[in-house]
């Protein structure tokens, strides 16, 4: 197959996008085979990447990686981005697949995995500096600040994120409540008009955060939120949102971007309670 050669019609979906590129993987030229190879192993970036930032990784200039992309069917990199940005939030691979793709990192030894792991978080904090506004950061911080309580809700991945601002919080002074699904105990009561519920839940997002979110919603409670998505149910709700962009190590995802700016957003809670 030359590499201007390409399949009149694209995948409509993830899953027959990763069964193309099994098929014709072998059958690709080698700079096109690098882009097949790498793009499978690291599905989860195209969401979140540029067509510079694939290419770079996949050691190709953009315009050959413009090329692979007409090879599987794709009229460039952003319709092929276009189909994953709309699964993203539902299409995740389960954990043996992830180590599967993993695997061959770990045969060249651990380096080269905590290599790819310590690139990923570099680049997920650069995102978060181009992504993130000062006034939205501001006047999330402003609302939580003014807050009688500060209640977190996150469970799953998201835990590690709010219990690390209840720590942060707490040896701050700030009034600041953990909640956990620990005996499946009712907390939510617990909240007050008066109070302000953070709460974190990341693609696939998790339904008993959206759920006890949009209770305390709708007893009156200030809700803001913190997701990977724009299309996060807690945002039909939330006050205000912020929105953070992890990068990928075949489907695993480390908190480097989650925790930065969440820990800015609790000493900016702190700050502005000193000074009211």
């Amino acid at each position: 197959m030359s590499e201007n050669e390409g399949i009149a019609t694209p995948p409509t979906n993830i899953t027959q996008t990763i069964e193309r590129l099994d098929q014709m993987q072998d059958e690709l030229p080698k700079r096109l085979k690098q882009c097949a190879s790498f793009t499978r192993r690291h599905l989860h970036l195209v969401a979140v990447s540029t067509v510079s930032d694939m290419a770079k990784a996949s050691g190709v200039a953009p315009s050959v990686y413009i090329r692979f992309c007409q090879a599987i069917g794709f009229s460039g990199y952003s319709e092929m981005q276009g189909l994953f940005r709309v699964q993203y939030t539902s299409f995740r691979p389960d954990y043996e697949q992830r180590l599967a793709q993993v695997r061959p990192d770990v045969a060249q030894g651990s380096g080269q995995l905590l290599g790819e792991f310590a690139e990923a978080g570099h680049k997920s904090l650069l995102s978060l500096g181009n992504s993130v506004a000062n006034e939205g950061l501001n006047s999330v911080a402003s609302g939580l600040a003014q807050a009688r309580i500060l209640h977190l809700l996150g469970m799953r991945r998201a835990f590690a994120v709010v219990s690390n601002m209840s720590y942060l919080l707490g040896k701050m002074d700030v009034p600041a409540l953990l909640h956990t699904d620990v005996g499946h105990l009712d907390s939510p009561p617990l909240m007050t008009p008066d109070d302000a519920l953070f709460a974190v839940t990341f693609a696939p997002f998790s339904e008993d955060v959206i759920q006890q979110a949009r209770e305390a919603a709708e007893r009156g409670v200030p809700v803001y939120g913190l997701s990977d998505s724009e299309k996060c149910p807690l945002f039909e709700f939330a006050r205000e949102e912020l929105i953070v962009h992890e990068h990928e190590v075949a489907g695993f995802r480390a908190l480097n971007a989650s925790i930065t700016l969440t820990t800015a957003l609790s000493v900016l809670v702190g700050s502005q309670r000193r000074e009211s």
